[in-house]
C-alpha cells in the first residue's frame, strides 16, 4: 500500500508532526513545495498544515508569519494551493486531513484540518478518519510541537494505516 504524507510548514512544527505521522504509517513524507500533481498509484493521503487565522494558510498569513520569524520558513506555497492545482484524483480515494495549531478550543483557534478536508472531500475522496489537530508548542520561537504531540501524532499514523488497510483490502 502506497501511503502518501503531504505538509505545509513554516518552522517545523507541522514538518516534525507530519514525520511522525508517517513514521506511524511507514509512508512517503513530502513538503507541499515538491508534492505531485498526479496521485495516480497512491492508496491512501493524509495532508496537513498550520493553521492561520482560524484555517488553511494564504500568501498573505504566509508572508505574514514569514515577517514574524527570524528564521527562513519550511513551505514556500500552501495545501490549499496545491490541493487547487491537482489533476484528476483517484474517485474514493481515502485521505486523511491534520493541523498544527496552539492547545486552545477549536471555537478560538479554528482548525486547517476542517478546511483541508472540506477540500478533498469536494475531490472525490473518502475520509479514512476524521480530521485530527496537532498542538504546538508555547516556546518563543514557536518551532516546534508541544511535549508528547510528536508521539500522539505517531499513533494516529498507526491508527490511520490500520483503518485505511481494513477499508482498502
Amino acid at each position: 500500500m502506497r501511503t502518501l504524507v503531504v505538509f505545509e510548514s513554516m518552522f517545523g512544527a507541522t514538518e516534525q508532526i507530519a514525520r511522525a505521522i508517517a513514521k506511524g504509517l511507514d509512508a512517503e513524507v513530502v513538503n507541499v513545495d515538491d508534492a505531485p500533481a498526479d496521485l495516480t498509484g497512491v492508496d491512501l493521503l493524509v495532508v496537513g498544515g498550520p493553521t492561520h487565522v482560524h484555517g488553511m494558510s494564504r500568501a498573505t498569513t504566509r508572508k505574514s508569519a514569514a515577517d514574524q520569524g527570524d528564521q527562513p520558513t519550511r513551505s514556500k506555497t500552501g495545501v490549499r494551493e496545491w490541493l487547487g492545482s491537482l489533476g484528476p484524483v483517484p474517485q474514493g480515494l481515502p485521505v486523511a486531513a491534520f493541523d498544527t495549531r496552539i492547545d486552545k478550543s477549536r471555537w478560538l483557534t479554528g482548525a486547517a484540518s476542517l478546511g483541508i478536508a472540506k477540500l478533498l472531500r469536494r475531490r472525490g475522496c473518502r475520509l479514512a478518519a476524521p480530521a485530527e489537530s496537532f498542538f504546538v508548542g508555547t516556546d518563543p520561537a514557536g518551532t516546534g510541537s508541544a511535549p508528547g504531540e510528536p508521539d500522539r501524532a505517531q499513533a494516529w499514523g498507526v491508527a490511520l494505516g490500520a483503518a485505511a488497510r481494513r477499508t482498502v483490502s
